[in-house]
């Protein structure tokens, strides 16, 4: 199974992306420390992970700590070693969704229409509302994730669009 792994690192306000080599990886510790050798002193780190234009997870530190993870669908953890070790321990069901679910207004026919649907097909799992408080909601992330056409490759470029680090991260595949 391949595998693109790209790091946003932020410090003082500024994006900074470089490629994390996950090979040889044993466990999440281990990756997470990877993305820490970055940049120790930045204040916010991401690692997305694209494996085989099917699965996206997506890693967060603050400041080095507080390691949470999402995953777009649990089946990564079957399919690879990779996907085992990313999002294999993580809880089969979704965080961060109670709060957008709860506030949806009852006999809502055009505002229920407005919540996307989740993909039936996929089993995300961790924390969706890890991205909350840089302006994507875990409805956005979950709805983004189960887009019909849309890539992980995609889904990571809409959201570095709007974290302002998208030109990095694409300087990176293009390399």
């Amino acid at each position: 199974m391949s595998y693109f792994a790209a790091a946003v690192v932020r410090d003082d306000g500024d994006w900074t992306a470089a490629e994390v080599n996950l090979r040889g990886a044993t466990d999440i510790d281990e990756v997470a420390d990877r993305l820490r050798d970055v940049d120790q002193d930045a204040d916010l780190s991401l690692l997305f992970v694209e494996a085989d234009d099917t699965y996206l997870v997506i890693m967060r530190l603050d400041e080095g700590e507080d390691l949470r993870v999402f995953g777009s669908d649990s089946a990564y953890a079957e399919e690879s070693r990779l996907g085992a070790l990313l999002v294999g321990d993580l809880k089969t069901s979704v965080t961060g969704l109670d709060e957008v679910d709860e506030p949806r207004p009852s006999g809502g026919g055009e505002e229920e229409s407005e919540q996307p649907a989740v993909d039936p097909e996929a089993d995300p799992v961790g924390d969706a509302d890890l991205l909350a408080d840089l302006g994507i909601s875990a409805q956005k992330l979950l709805s983004l994730c189960a887009e019909e056409g849309l890539l992980p490759a995609d889904v990571t470029a809409e959201i570095c669009q709007v974290l302002g680090c998208a030109d990095a991260v694409e300087e990176l595949r293009e390399v």
